[in-house]
């Protein structure tokens, strides 16, 4: 243990110092805390992979470990000293610790008890600005009210109570909500979204959030789209494994992103015109429930067969695509929950991506790398769009029995294009099934809502032009 290159001299003394570096050689253990009496010091090294974005996250992980000792030793504020002049590795650690601290205990009738005591994080470092901690300060706190979100049972978060969620946040934030009510959807003849919402008590609604700063570098927007399904109950195709229905509340995960982006895109000013759309619905057995073998018109008129009501995700986001040409976007991207193929392919590691916007694509690879939101991208070839077709209708909602992540994002695309056939904006899908909401804990990505790919859009969105 090096005490001139970790900065250990200016918090321990000698006979600590050389305690540290026994128990470092000898006992080869990674993390060591030192009780001072009025206050407690924390040692752990950190492993450097040779790869930057492999390195910092295992700060993040360093972060989240340490979040558990501080919390055990009930204290309420901690400072991260920057003791190896690299301001993004300590950057990396708060935000570690920042997102394992995160709680959702909206529902416990002593939450007070189990809330954990941390609750300032302070930075200590030549190497980092102001701007740099009010930004991480912003992004992880719309990642929490992404985890928030996904995390409300639907007994709360039904599709207009999302709608007034969405709302407040927006007067909160700074950007403009437009809620479209069910007449005014009926009036559009959005008919994916429409059909999908029969079963249900609860009118479904369409979200849209604007943010349009002054001084925008890009003169066409970005368009974010998320599947809003709030609870999914497969339908009158019913889900059939057991328990697979426990977890559905987290099928709007997708707009749970879009939300949180939003959030931190205009919480940081972002010099960037952004809109996210959001059509938001539960999946019922119930009422007059649409059910397999019909046949719906969609937004832009294509008639769809409908094999399986479980296939509902990209129906209400067909829409949603079309519905997004009226801004002649330079990018759309679309996120949800849609595959229980996306997490056999990949598990939850990882997001499930595809497109035809290959430069803007590889950038978000790129980025998914140094946020460690990592994307695994798909073949997007047009064979694949083969199992889509229908006998009595211009297109059919499930596919073929393989390569289901993929079928799923080709029948997404055909809404992104004209009526020859050609696509009227550059376009990415995301599946986020696999890493938006976790049994346990994997590591800073707490159980239950992960708050996946806010992240992941607000960097690549900062990086703009």
């Amino acid at each position: 243990c090096d005490e001139k290159q970790s900065g250990l001299a200016n918090f321990l003394s000698k006979e600590e110092l050389l305690y540290v570096s026994k128990k470092f050689k000898s006992d080869k253990k990674r993390f060591f805390s030192i009780n001072q009496l009025k206050r407690f010091v924390f040692v752990q090294i950190v492993e450097n992979d040779g790869k930057d974005y492999l390195t910092k996250e295992n700060y993040r992980n360093a972060g989240n470990s340490l979040v558990k000792r501080i919390n055990e030793n009930k204290s309420n504020s901690v400072q991260i000293i920057d003791g190896i002049n690299n301001g993004d590795y300590v950057i990396a650690c708060a935000e570690g610790m920042a997102l394992g601290n995160y709680q959702f205990l909206k529902y416990f009738t002593k939450a007070k008890e189990k809330k954990n005591p941390l609750k300032i994080i302070e930075i200590v470092s030549e190497n980092i600005k102001k701007g740099q901690t009010e930004e991480l300060t912003s992004v992880v706190e719309s990642v929490c009210v992404a985890r928030d979100l996904v995390n409300e049972p639907v007994s709360y978060l039904d599709a207009v109570q999302y709608s007034k969620d969405i709302q407040k946040l927006g007067k909160q934030c700074g950007f403009k909500v437009e809620v479209l009510n069910k007449k005014q959807i009926e009036s559009l003849k959005m008919g994916g979204l429409l059909a999908v919402n029969l079963g249900s008590p609860i009118p479904p609604t369409f979200n849209i959030m604007e943010w349009k700063p002054k001084g925008a570098k890009n003169k066409k927007p970005i368009v974010l789209v998320g599947k809003g399904i709030v609870y999914d109950t497969g339908g009158l195709s019913l889900k059939p494994t057991a328990n697979s229905m426990d977890l559905m509340k987290s099928d709007m995960g997708g707009s749970a992103a879009v939300v949180g982006a939003m959030c931190a895109i205009s919480k940081v000013n972002l010099p960037v015109h952004v809109i996210g759309l959001v059509p938001a619905t539960d999946n019922r057995p119930g009422q007059n429930a649409y059910a397999p073998g019909d046949v719906i018109t969609m937004f832009d008129g294509t008639t769809v067969e409908v094999l399986n009501t479980d296939a509902e995700g990209r129906l209400v986001l067909a829409d949603a695509l079309h519905y997004a040409k009226k801004y002649k976007p330079e990018l759309v991207i679309d996120l949800a929950t849609l595959t229980g193929a996306a997490v056999r392919a990949i598990g939850t590691r990882a997001i499930v991506s595809m497109g035809n916007a290959e430069k803007q694509h590889k950038q978000l690879e790129e980025i998914s790398h140094e946020v460690f939101e990592r994307l695994a991208p798909q073949p997007f070839w047009d064979d694949y769009s083969e199992c889509l077709k229908s006998p009595i209708a211009d297109l059919n909602n499930l596919g073929g029995a393989t390569a289901g992540q993929i079928t799923a994002g080709k029948f997404l695309e055909h809404f992104t294009k004209d009526k020859k056939g050609k696509s009227e904006f550059p376009y990415i899908h995301l599946d986020i099934a696999g890493p938006a909401f976790l049994a346990s804990n994997d590591t800073y990505r707490t159980a239950g809502g992960t708050g996946t790919a806010v992240r992941l859009l607000f960097e690549f969105i900062k990086r703009h032009g």
